[in-house]
């Protein structure tokens, strides 16, 4: 760093000696200014918002300290230095983002990292599964609003990408608790995340009596930088042969508890977990929630703008019918200006095809649709079949357990073939 340039630093440590001792050792350095000594988090994150400072120092016990506001501190341009202590240790500091993680006393490195000398944090490894030779692949299942068939077309995707292909045996009532089953040989590992804040379905939709969120649980986790892959498997258990899942939150209301800086890390975890991660992603793609209110505020569609950024992939899904093709259509537009970069590729899906909502020839006309008014030319077809659908709903199964035979399920492992042929072989 140039010496000419002055760092100033705001320091929010909880323990008054250790708070003191800081604010010493850093005002005896050239070029360096304690700006501010903030008591607590909201004061460090409001003067960081205003502009007061270039860099933070932190100590790991600071209350309410977590991966939302780490990123607040890194988005309000500082860098933030973190000290580690035996509630905080350096591998839960790094988890949360924090640029660099000192040890306790030692003002060598403290100062080298206010000034932006030392080495930069890194997250401790993890012991994974092998996932042959490469990490695995994110698939978002996103759709514009009108029920064109997300949750469906996410959970026979990840089905089909697991290998499910024999009939289980049928098992009285509804509502069922997991059912864990012997993976399929050759199949790789899956699993399926409900990330949609507005009508999560997917545990309903699988029959489940859970009532707590896996993925809200895997968030906090995140936020608290104690995520890793051990602690994501328990929150995702074995639902179907070769597929976890981790459902997602029980009301709409509870959306706050899916902020997008923990679910960037639960993304990333579930690469090292699973060969795929199917996500299930909400209709809506604004980012502009922030404009409403005078301070910052949490993101409803956070979660759905998270997953299309992790994203290898994207699976686009709408309804075979005349209203379900121009949402799809203005869809279409929607993420190609999306808020977040979204470099994955995308797959378009026609779900529910039939003559009686198109006319004759049904196919050709959606094709030639949506080539007309979307510029797609590749679009993949499910034909609509409703009592293999309903058997499913009604059962709480997938179609290979209950209508190995429907068109609809021949189409969605068509699908899975599709996703494999966009992902490169790892050598």
């Amino acid at each position: 760093m140039s010496e000419e340039r002055m760092v100033t630093v705001l320091v929010a440590v909880h323990a008054p000696d250790d708070e003191a001792a800081a604010v010493t050792v850093l005002g005896a350095q050239p070029q360096v200014t304690v700006a501010r000594r903030c008591a607590e988090l909201s004061e460090l994150l409001a003067a960081a918002e205003a502009g007061a400072g270039t860099a933070a120092v932190v100590s790991g016990d600071l209350p309410g300290l977590d991966r939302e506001a780490v990123a607040r501190l890194r988005g309000a341009g500082l860098r933030v230095v973190a000290i580690e202590d035996p509630t905080a240790p350096a591998e839960r500091l790094a988890g949360l983002g924090c640029d660099v993680v000192v040890a306790g006393g030692d003002a060598e490195n403290l100062v080298a990292g206010v000034r932006g000398d030392a080495p930069e944090a890194a997250e401790p490894a993890v012991l994974a599964p092998d996932l042959g030779g490469r990490s695995g692949t994110i698939i978002a299942v996103w759709g514009p609003a009108g029920s064109p068939g997300r949750t469906t077309t996410a959970i026979e995707l990840a089905a089909a990408l697991a290998g499910i292909g024999a009939a289980a045996p049928r098992r009285s009532g509804l509502l069922r608790r997991h059912r864990p089953a012997p993976r399929p040989h050759g199949a790789d590992t899956v699993l399926l995340a409900d990330a949609d804040t507005y009508a999560s379905s997917v545990t309903s939709r699988l029959g489940l009596l859970d009532d707590a969120p896996g993925l809200a649980a895997a968030a906090r986790a995140a936020g608290r930088g104690v995520l890793d892959v051990v602690t994501l498997a328990r929150h995702s258990p074995v639902v179907l042969p070769g597929v976890r899942v981790l459902t997602g939150i029980t009301r709409a209301s509870r959306w706050p508890e899916l902020p997008a800086t923990s679910l960037d890390m639960v993304f990333q975890r579930c690469r090292e977990l699973a060969s795929w991660t199917v996500v299930d992603c909400g209709p809506v793609l604004e980012a502009d929630e922030l404009l409403m209110y005078d301070t910052r505020a949490p993101q409803r569609n956070g979660a759905t703008l998270s997953a299309l950024q992790a994203a290898d992939i994207v699976v686009v899904v709408g309804g075979a019918d005349p209203v379900g093709l121009q949402r799809l259509v203005r869809g279409l537009e929607d993420l190609r200006d999306v808020a977040v970069p979204v470099s994955a590729a995308r797959l378009v899906v026609v779900n529910r095809l039939r003559d009686a909502a198109v006319g004759r020839r049904a196919e050709s006309q959606v094709r030639d649709a949506l080539a007309r008014y979307a510029g797609v030319d590749d679009v993949h077809v499910v034909p609509d079949d409703p009592s293999g659908l309903d058997a499913a709903l009604l059962a709480g199964r997938v179609l290979a357990e209950c209508a190995p035979g429907s068109p609809a399920r021949a189409a969605f492992v068509g699908l899975a073939g599709r996703v494999r042929e966009l992902v490169p072989v790892a050598v």
